[in-house]
C-alpha cells in the first residue's frame, strides 16, 4: 500500500482529493472541522517536504453552480486549521484552474471550487478527469467519505497516474483500522451493532460472522429478533418481514460459534418523547402501548461484562435513541465502557453516522482506538466490498 510516507514531495504539486464536504449554518460559518482537520498530517508532510498542494473537494449537492455550495465559503477555516493562507480558484478546470495550478508555488495551497458543479464528476467523465490530473505532479487519494463512488477525482482520475499516485495519511489509517478488525484482529473480537433497522446491517452481519466471537445488538433493530423469538415488543420498531432473517442470523452465528447478546431488559416509554412517562421492562414483554427506547440496567451490565474482556471492539449504530436526554444513558454507558476496554489495551473503532455523532456528543472521541470518518463507505468495507477509490490506488 503506497502512501505519502513513500513519496519525497520536494519540487512536486500534489493533487490532493479531501473530502471538506463540511456542515455551514445560515452565515456559511463551518459547524464541524473535524474533515479539515483530519487531513492536516498529509498536507504537513507535503508541505514540509518542500511540495505545493493542489486540494479538490465536493460540497453538498448542487445542481449546477450554486453559490451557497462554493467552497469559498470555507476558505478561512482552513486557513485556520492549517494556519497559513489559501488560495482559491473559483473554477475546478479550464483557464481559471490551469492558471492558479500553474502560478502555485512550493509551500502553498490551493484549493479548486467545487468539482459538482460538473455533472461530469459524479458521471465518473474521462475527459473531466484528464483535465483535472494535468493540474498536478502527483495524486493523493485522502477522501475515505467518498472512496465508494466511482467518480471522476475519486477514482477514474488515478488512472492519469500510473506510477505517482498513494493514499494520504488519513485513508491509509482507514483501511488500517479497518483491516485491524476485519483482517488482524486480537480476540476475543466483539461487534456491537445499534440503529433501527436489520435490514440496512444484514450485509455486514453476514460478512463479519466469520470474524467475530461476539456480537451485542441494540437499538430499534432489537424488537425484530425479540418479536421473531416470540416476545411481545409492544409499539416498538419492528420489520416484521425481517424476522425470519433475524431467526437466520441467529442460526448462522450459533454455527459459527459467535455469541448473540440481545436486550435482556429496556427502558420503554409511553410515547417518542423526551417527556414521556417510563419504565424497564423485561425485552420480551413490552405492554401494549409503550415502546422500547433505551437498553436497561440488566442489558447494560452484560455489555460492560462482554466488551470488559473484549480485545477487538467494533462499534456500529447506537443503543437507544440518544439524541432525546432521557434515552441517551444506554449509549453514554457503551461509550464509556468502551473508553475503558480501550484504556486497558483493546483495540476499538467506532464508524457510522450516529454512533461518531455520539462518541463526539459525549466526549469519548479521544477515548477509542479510531473514529472513522466515512459513514456509507466504512460500511462498504465491512461488507466486504472492495471501494473503488481504493481500488485505483492499489492497482
Amino acid at each position: 500500500m503506497k502512501t505519502i510516507f513513500d513519496i519525497n514531495f520536494q519540487g512536486k504539486k500534489a493533487l490532493i482529493r479531501v473530502d471538506f464536504n463540511v456542515p455551514l449554518d445560515e452565515n456559511f460559518n463551518v459547524t464541524d472541522a473535524n474533515r479539515i482537520e483530519a487531513a492536516q498530517p498529509t498536507i504537513a508532510k507535503i508541505l514540509k517536504d518542500g511540495g505545493a498542494v493542489i486540494l479538490m473537494s465536493h460540497l453538498g449537492r448542487p445542481k449546477g453552480k450554486e453559490d451557497k455550495y462554493s467552497l469559498k465559503h470555507i476558505v478561512s477555516k482552513i486557513e485556520e486549521v492549517f494556519g497559513k493562507p489559501v488560495k482559491f480558484a473559483e473554477d475546478c478546470r479550464g483557464e481559471v484552474a490551469q492558471k492558479a495550478a500553474a502560478e502555485l508555488q512550493m509551500g502553498e495551497i490551493l484549493l479548486l471550487e467545487n468539482l459538482r458543479f460538473y455533472s461530469e464528476e459524479e458521471a465518473g467523465d474521462i475527459a473531466f478527469s484528464r483535465e483535472l490530473a494535468s493540474l498536478g505532479d502527483v495524486y493523493v487519494n485522502d477522501a475515505f467519505g467518498t472512496a465508494h463512488r466511482a467518480h471522476a477525482s475519486t477514482t477514474i482520475i488515478a488512472n492519469e497516474f500510473p506510477n505517482d499516485k498513494c493514499f494520504g495519511a488519513l485513508l491509509a489509517k482507514e483501511i488500517e483500522s479497518i483491516d485491524k478488525v476485519l483482517k488482524d484482529s486480537e480476540k476475543p473480537v466483539t461487534a456491537i451493532l445499534g440503529g433501527s433497522k436489520v435490514s440496512t446491517k444484514i450485509t455486514i452481519i453476514e460478512n463479519i460472522l466469520d470474524k467475530i466471537d461476539h456480537m451485542i445488538i441494540g437499538g430499534g433493530m432489537t424488537f425484530t429478533f425479540i418479536k421473531a423469538l416470540g416476545g411481545s415488543v409492544g409499539n416498538s420498531i419492528c420489520e416484521d418481514d425481517k424476522m425470519e432473517l433475524a431467526l437466520e442470523i441467529l442460526e448462522k452465528a450459533k454455527a459459527k460459534g459467535v455469541q448473540i447478546h440481545l436486550p435482556i431488559d429496556v427502558l420503554a416509554a409511553d410515547a417518542f418523547s423526551n417527556d414521556a412517562n417510563t419504565q424497564v421492562v423485561d425485552v420480551k414483554a413490552i405492554p401494549s402501548g409503550w415502546q422500547g427506547l433505551d437498553a436497561g440496567p440488566k442489558t447494560l451490565a452484560e455489555i460492560k461484562e462482554v466488551i470488559a474482556k473484549s480485545r477487538t471492539i467494533l462499534w456500529n449504530g447506537p443503543i437507544g435513541v440518544f439524541e432525546l436526554p432521557s434515552f441517551a444513558n444506554g449509549t453514554i454507558a457503551l461509550g464509556e465502557f468502551i473508553a475503558e476496554a480501550t484504556k486497558n489495551g483493546a483495540f476499538s473503532l467506532v464508524g457510522g453516522g450516529d454512533s461518531v455523532a455520539a462518541v463526539k456528543q459525549f466526549g469519548l472521541e479521544s477515548k477509542v482506538s479510531y473514529v472513522s470518518t466515512g459513514g456509507g463507505a466504512m460500511l462498504e468495507m465491512l461488507e466486504g466490498k472492495t471501494l473503488p477509490g481504493i481500488a485505483a490506488i492499489l492497482k
